[in-house]
């Protein structure tokens, strides 16, 4: 056992997010989302939600403060006509509990999202039920 490390952090994910350099990214995928098909690593978080493991993350993970936007999520597809997802709000009071401010965070287009994704360091596969709930995060330095 090791102290403050959350509980919701397996073994197998806590070696990838300590493996990760500056500049890797790592997706954090809802249910719905291909991470088999795009993960060059991929970590099974099976029975988890993505804010849980998000706020768990971010416990352990400096976000890249080389770059204005270390954050991303998937547009809605119909932007103009569809709401904002509610998952959104949640994800907005986590990284407010991190000092983490929304200008950090950027909304990229699904299939570039996609493509963005198939390079990632890593891909944290969740059960998400909520829709447009995945995101990117942009690991930093420890100074």
């Amino acid at each position: 056992m090791l102290k403050n490390i959350p509980s919701i952090i397996s073994p197998e994910l806590l070696k990838i997010l300590h493996e990760m350099g500056h500049g890797d990214e790592i997706v954090i995928g809802d249910g719905n989302f291909p991470a088999s098909n795009y993960a060059n690593r991929l970590v099974r978080c099976d029975g988890h939600g993505v804010p849980e493991l998000l706020d768990a993350i971010l416990t352990l993970f400096p976000l890249d403060t080389f770059v204005e936007k270390p954050i991303s999520l998937m547009e809605v597809v119909n932007a103009d006509q569809d709401e904002k997802p509610e998952i959104w709000n949640t994800y907005q009071k986590k990284l407010k509990k991190h000092q983490i401010s929304k200008e950090q965070i950027e909304h990229e287009e699904r299939f570039s999202f996609y493509e963005r994704s198939k390079k990632a360091y890593a891909i944290v596969a969740t059960s998400e039920k909520a829709l447009y709930a995945n995101i990117i995060l942009k690991k930093g330095v420890i100074s």
